[in-house]
């Protein structure tokens, strides 16, 4: 296989075809279903996802939660209004966050984000970013704070305002752990009523937790993949999950991953041959071709941005040229792209 470059995974995308909005019936939205074996395309809805699924397949997803990252906050003595996006909880009360307009707030200002309650600036971040330490508020009650005045963090390419819908729309319908500032978009799709079928049917369903970062967003800007340095996200594989998965493959039954972000999980957890341990902290893993996966069988995945690092994954599983050819196919038929968009399957 040929060394891959940045600009292999370009792609021609008109705007129109970027998703802004949520479909009203999550598993209605579009699916593909892409075939290693053969090659073969077809055409299907997200609720006949079930009909490739099987008793005994094991679904792996990843119960992140996204929280409102997006607040606004006046700054001391200036009355200016900034941005104040959440990135993560350092400790209590202590978090890393980006600014807008950076230029306007240092080290040594306050920002005034609620009635009684501010936030120090305290130290800058080598990407550009702040910490700062809230004030004036316990953690529970600035979590409450959070979830009442906060913004969804809607990707880059959603050109709108956020909507009072978009708190449960951009968010899956099994989200349990609070950590994320993006949301794991293959899991959007999937309905409580979908996910009982699935289980009546024999499937196994299993959780893992990646929290995702604004670096799934960050532009790969070097051409040689091998120098691209990918932001590091916290995980988790508890050991029912890490248990569940060896047992699947000792059957030699699929592990399906829905979404990028179990991928990056269960092939950061891999310790020898394919057998995984229950593990947690933080993984800056990169996977782009050529790649042998270890765990996964089967992947659940939306569209991704061109020359992504999401892109560079899917390739890796499928092989370059039949996701390119997908990925054309998708944009001749109108598929909807991103984070609200349509879905594929890649068995």
């Amino acid at each position: 296989m040929k060394h891959m470059r940045l600009s292999d995974f370009d792609y021609e995308l008109h705007e129109k075809l970027i998703a802004q909005y949520p479909i009203k019936e999550r598993d209605h939205s579009r699916l593909m279903v892409i075939n290693r074996a053969d090659g073969s395309i077809k055409h299907k809805r997200f609720y006949n996802i079930i009909d490739y699924l099987y008793p005994g397949d094991l679904l792996v997803l990843n119960e992140t939660k996204v929280y409102p990252a997006r607040l606004w906050a006046v700054k001391d003595r200036t009355e200016a209004v900034v941005e104040v996006f959440l990135l993560r909880e350092l400790s209590n009360n202590l978090w890393e966050v980006m600014v807008k307009p950076a230029r306007k707030v240092r080290i040594g200002n306050k920002l005034t984000v609620a009635e009684g309650v501010q936030c120090d600036v305290i130290d800058n971040t080598v990407s550009g970013g702040r910490v700062v330490r809230f004030k004036g508020i316990e953690q529970e009650d600035l979590y409450a704070l959070i979830d009442k005045v906060g913004k969804s963090p809607l990707p880059p390419y959603i050109d709108r305002d956020p909507i009072p819908e978009d708190k449960i729309k951009y968010q899956t319908v099994y989200a349990k752990r609070r950590g994320a500032v993006a949301a794991p978009t293959a899991g959007l799709h999937f309905t409580e009523e979908l996910m009982q079928k699935l289980t009546d049917k024999g499937v196994e369903i299993f959780p893992v937790v990646l929290h995702i970062g604004l670096g799934t967003f960050r532009p790969v800007t070097v051409e040689d993949l091998s120098r691209h340095r990918m932001d590091s996200e916290y995980y988790e594989v508890n050991a029912e999950t890490a248990f569940a998965i060896n047992e699947a493959k000792s059957r030699k039954k699929r592990v399906i991953a829905v979404g990028t972000s179990v991928v990056r999980a269960l092939e950061t957890v891999t310790v020898s041959g394919f057998q995984i341990s229950p593990r947690k902290g933080w993984t800056d893993k990169f996977i782009y071709p050529p790649y042998e996966f270890k765990m996964v069988d089967a992947l659940i995945t939306n569209f991704h941005q061109p020359k992504s690092t999401l892109i560079m994954q899917v390739a890796a599983f499928a092989s370059y040229e039949l996701i390119m050819k997908a990925y054309r196919e998708a944009v001749k038929k109108k598929y909807h792209f991103f984070s609200y968009g349509d879905a594929m399957i890649i068995l």
